[in-house]
């Protein structure tokens, strides 16, 4: 039986950064106490049948989830025991911002059974941090950091990010070894993507600032996996390299395709049948659990299709591929014919044995391109 997680989102920041898609906001405290009682009530009520999943993964993200108090937490804690059977639950991540969680928050948070601590670094150099309006330093990345390990996390990610406009190869090359040297147990390396409805993406448009050519972001991706595979983190997915056992076992029910509930605004859910997503609105997500209404703004049931199309979208951004065995696609002669041409198209980016495929390092750069090219029509038939 497959294993599933569960998300929670904490859509509440002290800063909005210039390159940030995911619905947050700059906290107001009246506002956070009410949340986690509709979050609560969002748990307590949910009406999905899990009587057959396994839970194993529990991640908090968002927005800043370490701005929660040790009692909110717990209250939300609490609240998923009691809805759900948390026995199986091997690894519970929560993202901190560095600078916004004390030693003694830490602390908590690890007692009440956080194991995994995802801290958003992304520079060491004070310059770029101030570009990408992070209002933390390179000092309160190596505090937080070590508090995190005072405090018994032997799980820790940390994320970085290049091809920052500026950016140059040598500061990109200095961030990597500043991080190694640390020893996190889990790197994601993500280059900096100008997302629509964001700041950065109106700089772009407006011509204020450029990004970075295509053959220098190849460069950038070059130096991660050399510097990263010399020290000892593997590239298991397009943008997350860790060290052997330590893969984040929450994201790869993600790239698996396995089921997972989410809560909170903009929180999305997959049953294996369908998907859906919250309201991206803590007003009316407020309002409407209050008022004993649905807070899902958009359902959708996957065809044969559709979850074809995702499994090759996201097995492609694993190191090891997808295994599309299951579909008997040597016998679909306009697969064949659109693999062919795709890897014509994407030279040597795209490794075939038989029902299996997978992408070179160099097609891991490629990967969302390549995923798209592979997709079939609705008039096809697996």
């Amino acid at each position: 039986m497959k294993t599933a997680g569960i998300y929670i989102h904490i859509p509440f920041c002290k800063a909005k950064c210039i390159y940030c898609d995911f619905y947050s906001f700059v906290e107001q405290s009246y506002t956070v106490d009410n949340f986690i009682s509709a979050l609560i009530k969002e748990i307590q009520t949910c009406p999905i049948d899990v009587s057959n999943w396994i839970f194993d993964t529990i991640f908090i993200g968002g927005g800043t989830p370490s701005l929660l108090s040790t009692k909110h937490l717990e209250n939300i804690i609490e609240a998923l025991n009691t809805k759900f059977n948390l026995n199986d639950i091997v690894e519970f991540t929560c993202e901190v911002n560095p600078g916004e969680a004390s030693k003694s928050k830490l602390k908590d948070f690890y007692s009440l059974g956080v194991n995994r601590l995802s801290i958003g670094v992304q520079s060491f150099n004070n310059d770029l941090l101030k570009f990408l309006s992070r209002i933390h330093s390179t000092e309160d990345n190596y505090s937080t950091f070590r508090s995190a390990r005072q405090a018994g996390f032997n799980n820790i990610n940390c994320d970085l990010i290049y091809n920052i406009p500026n950016q140059s190869l040598q500061n990109w090359k200095t961030d990597l070894e500043l991080l190694v040297a640390l020893n996190p147990e889990h790197i994601s390396a993500y280059s900096l993507t100008v997302e629509q409805d964001t700041i950065l993406h109106s700089l772009v448009e407006n011509n204020s600032i450029k990004m970075p050519s295509d053959d220098l972001h190849k460069k950038f991706n070059e130096i991660t996996f050399s510097i990263l595979e010399e020290s000892n983190y593997y590239q298991y997915e397009v943008s997350n390299y860790a060290k052997n056992g330590h893969e984040c076992l929450h994201n790869l029910h993600y790239w698996k395709n396995e089921k997972y509930l989410g809560f909170g605004p903009s929180a999305h859910s997959y049953d294996g049948v369908k998907r859906w997503n919250n309201f991206s609105n803590i007003d009316k997500y407020i309002s409407n659990l209050m008022k004993g209404q649905s807070v899902v703004e958009k359902s959708e049931n996957l065809t044969k299709i559709d979850k074809f199309n995702e499994i090759v979208g996201f097995g492609l951004r694993m190191n090891r591929g997808v295994d599309l065995s299951q579909y008997s696609l040597s016998k679909i002669l306009e697969f064949r014919k659109q693999l062919q041409q795709i890897q014509s198209k994407y030279q040597n980016m795209i490794v075939i044995e038989n029902d299996k495929i997978k992408l070179t390092q160099q097609g891991m750069l490629f990967a969302d391109s390549i995923a798209a090219d592979l997709m079939l029509s609705n008039s096809q038939n697996v």
